[in-house]
This record gives structure tokens, C-alpha cells and sequence, in this order.
């Protein structure tokens, strides 16, 4: 049995830093968007992808992907968001049993009216406390852990 490689204090004053800023920017963000835009950060990661695609349309299953969701939560949230008429479902053509989702008239009006408010409180609250340099090195080393952990489980062992 390998031994347990503990945290020493540096690392784990780090990590819990870390994970500390990740929920309290979340859920700031999260809440600055409900009371200036009316839509969740969910919501928005949601019409973020479908804005970004050329047709303004998306596999569910490559939103899901990128927001990190399962599909169940990815299929209830879509539907959700259908209900209020800000994405429409619609079958794949080349897959019968997958499901693409598209913005509608509605969700591009709401993308537009919350993107410049998530901008400036992103600009605000995380990229004006930092220097370039930082900016480099914390791209540098996200990057880093990010290729390892898309590298499979056998990689972050």
C-alpha cells in the first residue's frame, strides 16, 4: 500500500483558499446575475454555449460537457429553460436518440442583456486583483491540471 502523501501547511492553506474562492465567486456571481439579469449562472453558462455556436445550437450532451453536468442535470435544466422559451429542443438528425438544444429569440436577448454586467464583475472581482504576470502563471498552471485531468483517471494517480 503507497503511502499517504499528506498536504504540508503551504499546500493545504492553498487548497482550501482555492476552494474557498471558487464557491464565494461562484456564488456571488451567481447571485449579482439573478438581481441584474434575472437568469441563474446555470442559465447563462447554458446560453454562453449556444451564443458562442455558429447556429446558435448545440448537442445537449456537448453542453453538458462543457458546464461539467451530468446529463440528467443538463436534460432537466434544458427543459427548464424551454419552459421559459430561452432554448428550444430539437432531434439530432444524425442520431435519433440525441438532442440538440437552440437559443431562441428570447435567450439571445437575455445572453446580451447579462454579458456585459458578467463581464465587468468578472473584470472586477477577479482578473483587477491580479498582474499580468499572475494572469500567465495562473493560466499556465490551470492549463497544466486541466490536461491532466482530461488525461483519464490512471493520470491524476
Amino acid at each position: 500500500m503507497a503511502k499517504t502523501r499528506w498536504l504540508d501547511d503551504r499546500q493545504q492553506h492553498l487548497w482550501r483558499s482555492y476552494i474557498r474562492m471558487n464557491q464565494d465567486l461562484y456564488a456571488l456571481l451567481g447571485s449579482l446575475h439573478q438581481s441584474e439579469s434575472g437568469i441563474s449562472l446555470s442559465d447563462y453558462g447554458v446560453l454562453v454555449a449556444l451564443s458562442e455556436a455558429p447556429d446558435g445550437v448545440v448537442r445537449a450532451r456537448d453542453i453538458g460537457v462543457e458546464l461539467g453536468w451530468d446529463r440528467s442535470r443538463t436534460s432537466h435544466h434544458v427543459a427548464r429553460m424551454e419552459q421559459r422559451g430561452m432554448v428550444k429542443r430539437e432531434q439530432c438528425d444524425e442520431d435519433a436518440r440525441g438532442l440538440m438544444v437552440r437559443i431562441t429569440p428570447k435567450g439571445r436577448r437575455a445572453i446580451e442583456a447579462a454579458a456585459p454586467a458578467h463581464a465587468e464583475a468578472v473584470q472586477r472581482l477577479f482578473f483587477d486583483v491580479l498582474s499580468d504576470k499572475e494572469i500567465d502563471t495562473l493560466t499556465a498552471v490551470f492549463d497544466r491540471v486541466l490536461t491532466t485531468l482530461h488525461q483519464g483517471p490512471s493520470a491524476a494517480r
